[in-house]
């Protein structure tokens, strides 16, 4: 659980009054790299021993893992029945990216239930968007779901997570003026505080272009399909003529285009098997089921700097979870049809 040592550790520098972004733990030498507003919700973390900490968040990752299953059939349109929901639980947590969540004591499965619940309340709930833009204060990734909103035309959900998000900002600013300073002026640029972008267990696609090409620093040869990819993203998300597709392809947006997604931060593929199995696609729902279990990206040599220099065979293997979110944005693309209200609001030739 290395993570659960990196938050206790950034709860402890704030209510030690210390450098939030000076200090690294473990033998992996993991710095804070959240905006100082998680570093806030983590103080409490301090307040357990360390042992009583692990046990609470592998607890309660198993619980948001529970509520995730519940919201992913939510969003699918399945009916939630008590037997089959504890059973979808326990098999989904031999899901590697949901697996290594529960392993490293990382808070995906939080954000991503903050998430989904807030997307799939109904329309005009009240503070529908606040939610959604403090998942994006405490890591910035969802934001691109603010932009989702835009671009659907849900202006008031959009304005209402943006205020949150700007909320989170703010109140970093005030209760840590110089941590916040520090982070959204340098440490917010400095992508290498994460981790190596090339390492396998980076699965977004400057990951899958670096191991490709055998460059630990791609740029342009990253950048540039990367910023196709988040503008092809966000154009089949407007597009979709159903929410839930909507929603998946702004995540998988998300995950590609960001510099560094790890592994664990795939727990999406939860909601996608939902609505796949939903829409009686069975076969493809066995196949992300297979490989998001399969774990071959850590069957390749990755030790050292092995994984720049795979064979074109184990790239394959290496990436899994980048090319399947590359072939769903394909998929879509292919079979791709104006939303209603885009329908709608479009003139009879762009229908056609």
């Amino acid at each position: 659980m290395a993570d659960v040592l990196v938050y206790r550790a950034e709860g402890a520098a704030v209510a030690a009054g210390t450098d939030l972004y000076g200090f690294t733990v473990t033998r992996w030498r993991l710095p804070a790299t959240y905006p100082p507003f998680a570093a806030l919700l983590f103080v409490p973390t301090t307040w357990l021993p360390l042992g009583a900490l692990k046990l609470a968040f592998a607890a309660a990752n198993v619980v948001l893992l529970a509520a995730l299953v519940r919201l992913s059939c939510r969003l699918a349109g399945l009916p939630v029945r008590f037997p089959a929901g504890c059973a979808a639980t326990a098999l989904a947590l031999w899901l590697e990216p949901v697996f290594q969540t529960v392993l490293f004591g990382q808070i995906n499965l939080a954000l991503a239930v903050l998430i989904l619940w807030d997307l799939t309340r109904p329309a005009g709930a009240r503070g529908k968007g606040i939610a959604l833009g403090i998942a994006a204060g405490v890591k910035l990734t969802p934001a691109l779901f603010i932009a989702y909103l835009l671009l659907r035309g849900r202006r008031r959900e959009a304005a209402t997570a943006a205020s949150a998000l700007a909320g989170t900002v703010l109140l970093g600013a005030l209760v840590l003026p110089t941590a916040s300073a520090d982070f959204w002026t340098r440490r917010l640029y400095e992508t290498g505080r994460v981790g190596k972008a090339w390492i396998v267990d980076n699965q977004s696609l400057q990951g899958t272009v670096a191991r490709a090409l055998g460059e630990p620093s791609p740029g342009p040869a990253w950048a540039l399909p990367a910023a196709a990819v988040a503008v092809g993203g966000l154009w089949l998300a407007r597009r979709a003529r159903r929410e839930r597709w909507g929603v998946l392809i702004t995540a998988t947006t998300a995950l590609l285009v960001c510099p560094i997604s790890w592994s664990h931060h795939w727990v999406w593929c939860v909601p996608l098997i939902a609505v796949l199995y939903a829409e009686r696609r069975l076969r493809t729902a066995a196949v992300v089921t297979a490989v998001f279990t399969a774990r071959t990206l850590w069957l390749v040599p990755h030790a050292g700097d092995l994984d720049l220099r795979l064979p074109w065979w184990q790239q394959l293997l290496a990436s899994p979870y980048a090319l399947a979110g590359l072939a769903l944005l394909a998929c879509r693309a292919a079979g791709s049809q104006p939303s209603v209200s885009a329908a709608s609001n479009s003139s009879a030739s762009m229908i056609r």
